[in-house]
């Protein structure tokens, strides 16, 4: 079959690989109707992977039509379309079994939690995918919810709203978003959701804090994010930050922008082992603080329902798509932040 491969800084191809097969009883082979690209992707694009191999198909946001399941799989057959949650548990252990799928007992390292980070679990921009534990690890999709609306629920909205979760927004309150991509858009439509009143927007790129505009974000300008947010808070600060970027500089502005006794969610994945946190100023300002990483199966079902209702339209974030054929284009484009892009959709039949 044909998928994408990353061989190294900047450099993802277009080639042929191994089809994938039921290796377990407990497996399910997948062909991929369609697949995202995630901002966390871009850290292995930059040469800053999870994992120091080369030559695996990247990738954790798909859709698709199940082709082949293991004998003991009971739950899916062939032809059952279906989505495939980022987080990869092991349906064993206790925790798993609670939806928690990203704290898996059972699991050594990312490696084993999730798609396209390491040849271990090979991703999902291809043509299909062997899905592991498929019982737990498939969700079957209704007829009403989009291919495009079902990518976004794999990872990006989830994400989006375990980190407004964690930051307990309540109705009525102000909340900042710092990164206007895929995640922090959905981070906004979520914190509207949970009654948020106002949802300032933080973004080096102009046409993303535009477009967050037409969502009801209030876009944060000038050159002092910092400075800006107070004028438009009163001095205040918001109630809670949702950081979607991951980096130093970001969360540092978001631990500094937050009001006395505010909240502050981190959900960009950060690198950094050795991240500058400024103890005296979190406890003179008597901060909550949370960093994680979503399980996507417990956030679902939520998410679901409010889809279903158009309470949250997940589709929206898709701005562009390309045939899996022109997966380097595809990957260069969401890398330089060009062209309005938010959201990028990989057709595997292309």
């Amino acid at each position: 079959m044909k998928a994408l491969t990353y061989q190294g800084r900047h450099d993802i191809r277009y080639e042929e690989v191994p089809d994938p097969v039921v290796a377990s009883p407990t497996d399910a082979v997948v062909q991929v109707t369609a697949a995202g690209i995630c901002g966390s992707d871009l850290h292995i694009y930059g040469g800053n992977p999870f994992s120091p191999e080369v030559g695996y198909t990247p990738g954790h946001e798909c859709v698709g039509v199940v082709v082949e399941t293991g004998d003991q799989v009971t739950r899916f057959r062939p032809g059952d379309r279906v989505m495939l949650p980022a987080s990869v548990g092991c349906t064993l252990c206790p925790t798993c079994a609670a939806g928690f799928t990203a704290r898996c007992e059972r699991a050594k390292s990312m490696t084993d939690l999730c798609y396209g980070v390491s040849p271990q679990l090979p991703g999902s921009q291809a043509q299909a995918l062997a899905v592991p534990y498929a019982d737990i690890n498939l969700v079957r999709l209704p007829e009403d919810i989009s291919d495009e609306a079902a990518v976004v629920l794999t990872d990006n909205a989830p994400t989006a709203w375990y980190g407004c979760r964690r930051a307990r927004i309540s109705p009525g309150e102000t909340v900042l978003v710092i990164g206007l991509g895929p995640v922090g858009l959905m981070a906004a439509q979520s914190a509207f959701a949970m009654g948020a009143a106002r949802v300032l927007g933080v973004d080096l790129v102009a046409e993303r804090r535009t477009f967050a505009a037409t969502l009801g974000v209030e876009p944060v300008e000038g050159d002092d994010a910092r400075a800006a947010v107070r004028d438009m808070t009163g001095g205040r600060g918001p109630d809670a930050v949702v950081e979607a970027v991951g980096s130093d500089a970001t969360i540092q502005l978001a631990l500094k922008a937050v009001r006395q006794a505010g909240r502050v969610s981190v959900v960009g994945v950060s690198q950094n082992e050795a991240f500058p946190l400024h103890m005296g100023l979190a406890q003179v300002k008597e901060l909550e603080f949370a960093i994680g990483l979503c399980s996507v199966h417990y956030e679902l079902p939520v998410l679901m329902s409010l889809t279903q209702a158009g309470r949250i339209t997940p589709e929206v974030v898709v701005s562009h798509r390309f045939a899996l054929s022109e997966g380097p284009a595809a990957y260069e484009l969401f890398n330089s932040r060009a062209d309005g892009v938010h959201k990028i959709l990989l057709d595997p039949s292309r």
